[in-house]
């Protein structure tokens, strides 16, 4: 399972700092007051919450066309399911009428020779079929169907668990950017102030007009910067309302707090959690993906024994019941036998046992042989393939999780050190003791190390709940 992540470090200075432009569009605004009219009471409502990561992830798993299609496809296998039971315990059972009427010569069923006339027919029949040989198909198809049905409720929770993980990375991204538009908005302000005092400065004589342009070349350099997140993070809002299935016009407000100082941020990163051999051992017990492999491995097994013993003889057993009725009307002196006589008297049945043995049909039936071995040999390798995938998915999300914890122990200890040295150059540019050039590098750094102790930070916060599911634990019941 391959994990999108948000921007790293490096990613954000060569943004922010080497002047990158991402292409985004901004969010159309124009005509939203007159659909929120049209809107139903409680949908404005909900438009207006604010949305936490938890309540983002029910939203976008009851609004999914994808689960909404398996829910569907799971309907269907319950349908099977019940076909397979009625199947293997139940007759098929028919019924037949027919009403016809003869004109010229016909068959007297009284005498058994050919008159003129014309008649009237009638007749009934009721029959009954089983199966009580067929190499076990039936039984083999129980155990398929009831294997697909829980195949397709794994499919669900792996449609679902892949929701909530895309919902969580493009939350992240909101807030990413979100707080990165705070930290640009007073680095923008910081940047206007400092121009004012260098044109101050200049007009009293302690500065010259190369560090006023220099201060306006900063000023400009932060505002393109600041154009730049604020593109960022309308096309990270796009992305997390198409992962929610959220209209795309309506404003969605999110909950920033995952990305505030707390004390969780150190809770449990330097303890010892579960080592990680207990950790893939359980994702092979909990993995819908590993459900699914054992389940078609499973099912390709049975459909191989159905082959097999499609060579076998097969024994079906009928039954049946008929009776008619016939008269001719308009003949002459003739007076037909009642309706209730002829019923019973014309009424008849019969049983029969019908054994079917295949002698030659071309070795069809080994030809299907041959493909159930090797469709079985398939599912055995994927399954094995895929039990050898979650294991290194797991020591890598176990990996990434340690990486990201220490980066974001030493990502906050640096911002918290470039922070206290933003706030002493400032003073110094203000009392002149360093240069705009100076000041300018001051200000890069500081903006850097907090741009990256926020992405640190998140970072963090995906590769632990990557785990935590790895270890059982469904993003919706993470807190």
């Amino acid at each position: 399972m391959d994990h999108k992540t948000i921007m790293t470090g490096a990613a954000a200075l060569m943004m922010f700092l080497g002047g990158q432009a991402a292409n985004a569009q901004m969010i159309p605004q124009s005509g939203q007051a007159a659909e929120a009219q049209m809107m139903p009471q409680a949908e404005q409502t909900e438009m207006q919450k604010v949305f936490t990561l938890k309540e983002c992830m029910e939203y976008a798993i009851s609004n999914s066309t994808k689960v909404r299609i398996q829910q569907a496809t799971n309907g269907d296998n319950q349908v099977a399911r019940r076909d397979a039971i009625l199947a293997a315990f139940t007759p098929s059972i028919s019924g037949d009428a027919y009403v016809y009427s003869n004109f010229g010569r016909t068959i007297d069923p009284e005498s058994n020779t050919y008159i003129s006339s014309t008649s009237f027919n009638n007749a009934w029949s009721v029959s009954a079929g089983i199966n009580l040989f067929n190499g076990f198909e039936a039984v083999n198809n129980l155990r398929i169907t009831k294997t697909s049905k829980a195949m397709g409720i794994s499919q669900e929770q792996q449609i679902k668990d892949q929701i909530c993980l895309a919902t969580i990375e493009a939350y992240c991204n909101v807030v990413y950017y979100t707080r990165l538009n705070g930290i640009l908005k007073d680095q923008v302000e910081t940047a206007e102030n400092s121009l004012k005092l260098a044109k101050r400065q200049e007009e009293l004589g302690q500065k010259g007009y190369a560090d006023v342009v220099q201060m306006a070349a900063d000023l400009a350099d932060k505002e393109y910067q600041l154009v730049t997140a604020q593109n960022s993070l309308n096309d990270a809002y796009i992305t997390l309302k198409d992962v929610m299935f959220w209209p795309i016009t309506e404003p969605l407000e999110i909950d920033g707090s995952i990305a505030e100082d707390a004390d969780w941020q150190y809770e449990g990163m330097l303890q010892n959690e579960a080592d990680e051999r207990t950790v893939i051992e359980k994702a092979k017990s909990t993995l819908p993906d590993i459900f699914i492999a054992i389940g078609t491995m499973d099912n390709a097994r049975m459909e191989l024994r159905t082959a097999k013993w499609q060579i076998a003889p097969s024994l079906s057993l009928y039954a049946g019941w008929s009776t008619s009725y016939y008269t001719y009307p308009g003949q002459e002196g003739y007076v037909p036998v009642p309706f209730w006589n002829q019923f019973r008297n014309n009424g008849g049945e019969y049983v029969q046992l019908s054994l079917s043995i295949p002698i030659f049909d071309r070795l069809s039936r080994h030809s299907n042989v041959a493909r159930k071995k090797n469709a079985y040999r398939r599912a055995t390798a994927e399954y094995e393939q895929k039990v050898r995938e979650v294991e290194a998915e797991v020591s890598r999300a176990i990996q990434d999780r340690d990486g990201a914890s220490a980066a974001f122990i030493q990502a906050d200890k640096r911002a918290d050190v470039q922070e206290e040295a933003y706030r002493l150059n400032k003073k110094k540019f203000e009392q002149g003791l360093i240069s705009s050039i100076e000041f300018h590098t001051a200000s890069d750094t500081y903006l850097n190390a907090m741009a990256e102790r926020l992405n640190a930070m998140l970072q963090y916060q995906i590769k632990k709940k990557v785990v935590a599911y790895y270890n059982g634990i469904h993003y919706l019941d993470q807190e």
